[in-house]
């Protein structure tokens, strides 16, 4: 869905089974581009996105916010009175916890790789339903039992698509930022110290580990402007000699919901 809305329904979509085999095939040029979910409004960041990002030289190149509605599937094999097994990706599981839980209180959730395998999975299952989008019960000819299951009704996935190209700007951009710091005292407060002298809003600070450092972190920046305004590339010449290492992982529009 997310591929669809950024590059229209001619594109030629290649579903793969995890995150890090999207980044695989755009590195090898297999494909030209790739769309990986980086954040939901309700379950927060996806760490496995982040973290592919550290071993990556790919930009990113445009982001994609998606509402997200979840649908309760079952095939026409299915016992609906005799459902032991719910599928879906493990962040749709939890985004869906307090209607699972007020409607199948004791029924078995088992995480899988994406929600279009649960809907794949379950036509040939009697016992077992999947959660996944209107567009994966048309693709396998399954019935939704039940519409818009998600606890949040506001729920929103923000996607990040990678390339290898750069963006110029277009008057309305995001940078996103990996930087490795000192392991010292006010580290952090250095760091975000010149975006506030240059009157730069930051959207997002998120942290992860930098493996295979014990007790070292990485942070990932997002903040709003291109690396070729003025004010941005004077920051990020404030900051670089402070830290190990400032990557920009690309300037790019921000995304319209």
């Amino acid at each position: 869905s997310a591929v669809l809305k950024h590059f229209g329904n001619d594109a030629v979509v290649r579903p793969l089974p995890t995150i890090d085999e999207v980044f695989r095939e755009v590195e090898a040029g297999s494909a030209h581009y790739g769309v990986v979910p980086v954040e939901n409004s309700s379950e927060g960041i996806v760490n496995h996105t982040l973290d592919c990002f550290k071993a990556s030289s790919l930009n990113v190149i445009g982001e994609v916010e998606l509402r997200i509605h979840h649908q309760f599937l079952v095939s026409e094999n299915t016992r609906k009175d005799s459902i032991k097994q719910i599928y879906a990706h493990q962040q749709t599981l939890a985004q869906c916890r307090k209607w699972l839980d007020a409607h199948y209180p004791g029924v078995e959730r088992v995480a899988l790789n994406s929600n279009a395998e649960a809907a794949r999975r379950i036509r040939n299952e009697w016992h077992s339903a999947a959660i996944a989008s209107d567009i994966a019960a048309s693709m396998y000819n399954l019935e939704i039992l039940h519409s818009n299951i998600e606890d949040n009704p506001e729920n929103t996935t923000r996607f990040l698509v990678i390339g290898r190209e750069k963006i110029p700007q277009s008057g309305n951009d995001k940078t996103s930022l990996l930087i490795s710091a000192h392991d010292r005292a006010g580290a952090l407060l250095e760091i975000l110290a010149p975006f506030a002298k240059h009157k730069i809003s930051l959207t997002s600070i998120e942290t992860r580990p930098a493996l295979p450092e014990k007790w070292a972190y990485v942070f990932f920046i997002d903040l709003e402007g291109h690396i070729d305004q003025d004010n941005v590339a004077a920051a990020l010449d404030e900051i670089r000699p402070m830290v190990k290492e400032l990557r920009v992982l690309g300037s790019y529009p921000i995304a319209v919901l």
